[in-house]
């Protein structure tokens, strides 16, 4: 990545580890949940589309339970974070520890209700909502820490401004690309990769631990990721306040 500023570098760091995340949360769904997606509300949106058309056997109620779910993780997101920052509170790690703490549940009830079993049952809605929701949260979250190029959860316009971008190179006088240049195209190919590793990741877990336990360990890193936002953060309080 390009010489940045502490600030930028942190902001893209973050930005980067929620999207692997977002690409292994999606892993779960789709391959254990029943070819749904959580993260990815464009997948759904067509899934419904397919659903209401009477094709593409896919039952109507669960792309529209996880559409729902995001919808309102969203509203949450945007009202919780807005009143949090309002009164100058930390709503990045609230919003993650809410995520969080949302996929540790949905997996704790994905374990409870069907084991170690291989793929949830296609009508357990709570799991599909449960994730669903989080990941709505999720949106609001990055939408709010507005890093561009990065929104976590999904990856086509950044694959396209990358092309794009590569294609145009545009050049200084010395044969290279400008800094903004390299910094918007550090963030587009870490979206793409960031999707692609989550998405490898999510399947590596699926193996050895099953839909539950993925969706838990996940939502224990989030939440290890959270606190570690948090602890970052108190330490640069406490260096502010002694200079």
């Amino acid at each position: 990545m390009p010489d940045l500023p502490p600030s930028e570098a942190r902001r893209a760091a973050a930005m980067t580890v929620l999207t692997v995340i977002s690409g292994a949360v999606d892993a779960v769904s789709f391959l254990t949940l029943g070819k749904v997606f959580c993260a990815l509300v464009t997948g759904n949106v067509l899934f419904l589309s397919f659903a209401l058309a009477g094709e593409g056997d896919v039952p109507v109620e669960r792309a529209a339970t996880a559409v729902a779910a995001f919808a309102a993780g969203a509203a949450l997101g945007a009202l919780t974070l807005a009143g949090l920052a309002a009164r100058a509170r930390p709503w990045f790690v609230a919003g993650l520890a809410g995520e969080g703490l949302l996929l540790v549940a949905s997996g704790a009830v994905a374990l409870g209700r069907r084991g170690l079993a291989e793929a949830v049952d296609h009508t357990d809605y709570v799991v599909i909502g449960g994730v669903a929701l989080a990941m709505g949260l999720r949106a609001s979250t990055a939408l709010r820490m507005h890093v561009p190029g990065m929104p976590t959860l999904l990856s086509q316009t950044a694959l396209a401004q990358l092309v794009n971008d590569l294609l145009n190179r545009p050049l200084t006088a010395d044969g290279r690309a400008p800094r903004h240049r390299l910094l918007a195209r550090s963030r587009w190919a870490a979206t793409v990769l960031g999707i692609f590793a989550g998405g490898v990741l999510g399947t590596w877990l699926l193996v050895p631990l099953g839909p539950g336990r993925a969706l838990i360990v996940i939502g224990a890193a989030v939440l290890t990721f959270a606190a570690a936002c948090h602890v970052a953060l108190l330490r640069r309080e406490d260096m502010g306040a002694r200079t």
